[in-house]
């Protein structure tokens, strides 16, 4: 008996196709809707906090005169930093994988014809290991090198794009203001950063060579730490803090004047915010799911009248309520079904083309799509129960007189 009222309830959706069709297109766009704009946003979450990452592993940035509590901005007045405090910080404080610090300014790349401006950086080694930059080609800075402030360096991609095109630079010289500098490696490229900055769009020097021949002092105006693997960063920036209120003899009620930057923290709270807008929007998109529901609740009213004189038959010759209640609340569930699965072959054909124009990875959500098709199961059982209550009510007296 189940199964013959499955089949008069497809016979009647089979009947009438273009009516079915326009009764489910509410649901094909909440489904849909939904799946594209959590899927977008959950690949826009994982592209920010890769793009942080790519900054450095486990990095904290160190800047004087930086703060960014109560007014904020940069005091003026606050001393740089030395090397000295670098050293400090890479001997006294426990569970770091490197320390580097780091000067520059901008300046003009020349070779030949060709010129560019670019950003000078003038670090160690432990520059590329807090970065997370590898070489494409060539090596790191000697010993030798670092000591004596040699004028030799690496550069970013766009540099070697720019100056060289597709020739390999290692073992050539580019002119960087007064110096010519032996170019040793090439790092490989990393892109444009979440904050829109051109990450390839530099030169890394020895430190010494940078602050003796192009800035002509010995401050440090940074100095990024990276911490080893399962170490707290916080407990990492809390020590860093005391070292550097010590060494700086900032008072207990004194405002200290440098800035220690947790980048799991710029992760945590980037990611979160993408997150909520995801879910805010996600929100929305389920609104057409209950706009879809009541499309459908009006169609099959609309059906319950037009076949009024049917219904009446029925129930004559014998058929039982229940029997006609769950005619109609098939018909309905079918439709929200069929809806469901459209909108989740076409939602997810958009969160694909979504992501490829945002250039964010593709991360299907299975629970998602999983709720959405329940969901929508469920607005057609809920939306579908009214319409099919009154016809299951209908006094076949009355409703064989209906014309």
């Amino acid at each position: 008996m189940f199964l013959e009222t499955i089949l008069i309830a497809m016979c009647e959706i089979r009947r009438n196709v273009m009516r079915s069709s326009l009764t489910i297109l509410g649901i094909v766009i909440g489904v849909a809707s939904v799946i594209t704009m959590v899927t977008v946003g959950d690949g826009a979450t994982k592209q920010v906090a890769y793009e942080i990452s790519s900054l450095g592993t486990n990095l904290i940035d160190i800047h004087p005169g930086q703060s960014f509590r109560g007014s904020g901005g940069t005091r003026s007045g606050a001393p740089m930093f030395k090397i000295t405090d670098a050293e400090a910080i890479a001997r006294d404080i426990s569970g770091l994988a490197g320390v580097a610090p780091v000067t520059g300014r901008g300046t003009q790349a020349i070779r030949g014809n060709d010129n560019w401006a670019t950003i000078i950086t003038g670090s160690t080694n432990d520059y590329l290991k807090v970065r997370n930059w590898t070489l494409a080609s060539g090596r790191q800075f000697t010993d030798g090198e670092l000591r004596a402030g040699a004028a030799v360096c690496i550069i970013g991609a766009t540099i070697r794009k720019q100056l060289f095109g597709e020739q390999d630079p290692v073992g050539y010289t580019i002119r960087l203001e007064k110096i010519s500098c032996q170019v040793v490696g090439v790092f490989k490229a990393k892109g444009q950063s979440g904050f829109g900055t051109d990450q390839d769009d530099f030169v890394l020097m020895p430190l010494r060579t940078v602050q003796r021949r192009i800035v002509g002092k010995s401050d440090i105006s940074s100095i990024a730490v990276s911490a080893q693997d399962g170490v707290s960063t916080e407990k990492v920036k809390a020590d860093i803090e005391r070292l550097l209120r010590e060494r700086r003899k900032t008072g207990k009620n004194e405002e200290e004047d440098f800035h220690v930057r947790d980048m799991q923290e710029i992760v945590k709270t980037l990611t979160g915010t993408t997150r909520l807008l995801t879910t805010l929007l996600g929100a929305v998109a389920a609104v057409s799911l209950l706009v879809g529901g009541i499309g459908i609740m009006n169609i099959m009213l609309v059906s319950v009248t037009e076949r009024t004189r049917e219904i009446g038959i029925r129930l004559a010759i014998g058929a039982m309520e229940k029997q006609v209640l769950m005619q109609f609340l098939i018909e309905a569930v079918v439709l929200s079904c069929f809806g469901g699965l459209i909108g989740i072959i076409l939602g997810i054909a958009a969160a694909a083309a979504g992501a490829s124009a945002l250039k964010v990875p593709l991360i299907l959500n299975i629970g998602i799509i999983v709720i959405a098709f329940v969901f929508s199961a469920a607005v057609g059982v809920v939306f579908g129960y009214f319409p099919a209550r009154k016809a299951a009510l209908l006094d076949p007296i009355e409703a064989l007189r209906h014309e």
